[in-house]
């Protein structure tokens, strides 16, 4: 894909002005850093960061099924969702294998947001279009919807500045959301976020987006808010041990192994796509796990990178892999054989044909302070 073919956000103009270093990212020209991903990493961790998350999918289905058209597609339990209320899910295939991981947004019985990722977005459109088919309306907002991500222990002061309607956000709980006016931009808040900091991601039209965050990154500025790109979201994440699409679970793997059981209710009561392979995964012993390790040695694990017992034999792979700022170590994320996932089990790391020492270790890497 040559960069004319790529597309752009509507933040994109905003991105060139602050010294983006842009590249293509699942279809977008998308900014990878603005001052380098350890200051920007940093400043959320110790202020705020606004990130441009606006290449994700965003699609609605309303009518009186729509919750449990979604319920049959997702393996967490919709129906215990009230209104403004919204939980992370992963919709499966029959397999049990993992076509992407979702949050599901219940606005009203009858009308329901779900955001895609941006590599999947065409794959889950067309998914879940055609199960709405004769059951409810399907409408994908992806093309008219901006996504804004302010995270960070300073975010709730910056909202504070941003009008009387944002500075009540602060009461929402984690994973509510609601309709606010925010720096005059009308828009839809929800207290989730990727990075393992406090804040919100902000929805607004696609064409409000500009004004929204040069608004945010001027009120928060003598803060300490920074524009954040690709490149800190994913070291900030990786120290949250959140699972990235792509590298950590795709179609090859299943919730149960990537350590995701607790999004899986196979108890509810609905049937869901996957179910019944998922009931066989969990009743037999797993064959490996997704754990995370240190990197003792002086290697750097990546994406990809084999893993190989004390003996020297291929077991597992890299699935996710960066020195990750906070925590001043060397991690990553591999799926290992379940014998050699408890903590404190040593392994190597071939980095470029040589064996690095690693360890399994507890996770997250990185939580926050209450």
């Amino acid at each position: 894909m040559t960069t004319e073919t790529m597309r752009r956000t509507s933040l994109y103009e905003a991105h060139k002005k602050a010294g983006a270093r842009l590249v293509p990212f699942a279809g977008f020209e998308m900014p990878v850093q603005y001052t380098g991903i350890v200051d920007e990493h940093n400043a959320v961790r110790t202020a705020a960061g606004l990130f441009d998350v606006s290449h994700m999918g965003e699609l609605e289905l309303r009518g009186e099924y729509a919750g449990a058209v979604i319920d049959y597609l997702v393996t967490n339990d919709v129906s215990r969702l009230g209104d403004g209320q919204a939980l992370y899910t992963c919709a499966c295939n029959e397999s049990g294998t993992i076509l992407d991981d979702l949050i599901i947004y219940r606005a009203a019985a009858d009308r329901f947001l779900v955001v895609c990722n941006a590599s999947n977005h065409s794959k889950i459109s067309a998914h879940f279009a055609k199960a709405a088919e004769n059951h409810c309306e399907f409408d994908d907002r992806t093309d008219a919807t901006a996504l804004i991500a302010l995270q960070g222990p300073k975010a709730f002061d910056v909202l504070a500045r941003a009008g009387a309607d944002a500075a009540k956000l602060v009461e929402l709980k984690p994973f509510h959301f609601r309709d606010a006016v925010i720096a005059n931009v009308r828009t839809t808040a929800a207290r989730t976020g990727y990075t393992g900091e406090d804040g919100v991601e902000i929805f607004c039209a696609w064409n409000d987006a500009p004004a929204l965050w040069e608004a945010l990154l001027e009120l928060g500025r003598d803060l300490g808010v920074k524009p954040a790109g690709l490149g800190a979201r994913d070291t900030l994440r990786l120290e949250a041990r959140l699972s990235l699409y792509g590298n950590d679970i795709d179609e090859t793997t299943n919730p149960i192994e990537a350590g995701l059981g607790w999004v899986t209710k196979l108890q509810k009561q609905s049937d869901f796509i996957g179910k019944q392979a998922l009931i066989n995964i969990k009743a037999s012993p797993l064959t490996r796990k997704l754990v995370g390790f240190e990197v003792t040695g002086r290697g750097i694990a990546r994406h990809g990178y084999p893993l190989r017992d004390l003996e020297g034999n291929e077991v597992g792979i890299t699935t996710s892999g960066s020195p990750c700022p906070t925590i001043g170590k060397n991690v990553g994320l591999g799926y290992l054989p379940t014998a050699l996932c408890e903590v404190g089990t040593k392994f190597f790391v071939d980095c470029r044909g040589r064996n690095i020492e690693a360890v399994v270790v507890s996770t997250p890497f990185y939580k926050r302070s209450k």
